[in-house]
């Protein structure tokens, strides 16, 4: 039997008023936020990586010249960098400094000085480049120490230096050092393929930036 004596019970809804709503939907979920930011950092590292890989692989080639063959111009564990796309639209010329794959299967990094151009003879007397025969030698001025030295394709039968030929698609280098660098003069594999020729030398970074392209 109801009591009608007995207050009634009253219930109360709490009202939100709208700038409580929009503080209560602004309330970071954190752990999400976390890993938005992990990916976020993630997508750079990795777009990073390939960019990195992608300039080293198609644009420059990065290298540590550890002997004193190209001295003065470059020094003993100079780093350089030469631009893989130099010889996109044009051939390597004489005087370019150039990073090449090794002679004779050697899978290091060579840095050396084009002396030599396709389809050119070229005889070494007295340290002096010359040539198709001209009487007036190659520059020589950025050689470290004296020029001496002779050096041609020696005729067994005459007994005789005669000119060093070179192929189509090969190239003659030298190093800057004479005294101190193996180079086309000895080699059994004389000449440089085209396709071994990695990049022309642009600058050195370090120890301090240097502009080697006109060198």
């Amino acid at each position: 039997m109801a009591d009608y004596n007995k207050p009634p019970k009253i219930y109360f809804k709490p009202v939100i008023r709208p700038q409580e709503e929009k503080y209560e939907s602004e309330i970071p979920d954190v752990k999400r936020e976390i890993w938005l930011e992990m990916l976020s950092w993630a997508k750079t590292v990795v777009v990073a990586l390939l960019l990195v890989i992608t300039v080293n692989s198609f644009v420059i080639v990065n290298a540590v010249v550890p002997t004193p063959s190209m001295e003065n111009t470059i020094q003993t564990n100079d780093r350089i960098v030469a631009f893989r796309m130099s010889y996109l639209f044009s051939e390597p010329g004489r005087y370019d400094m150039i990073v090449f794959r090794g002679p004779e299967g050697d899978p290091k990094l060579y840095v050396k000085r084009i002396l030599g151009l396709p389809g050119e003879s070229l005889t070494i007397i007295n340290g002096e480049v010359f040539i198709n025969g001209s009487t007036t030698p190659q520059r020589s001025d950025f050689v470290k120490g004296g020029l001496n030295g002779n050096y041609g394709v020696f005729n067994e039968a005459t007994g005789m230096l005669e000119p060093f030929i070179i192929p189509e698609d090969h190239f003659f280098v030298l190093g800057d050092f004479r005294d101190r660098s193996a180079d086309s003069r000895i080699w059994s594999e004389t000449y440089i393929p085209r396709g071994r020729i990695l990049g022309r030398v642009a600058f050195r970074y370090f120890p301090g930036f240097s502009n080697l392209r006109n060198r």
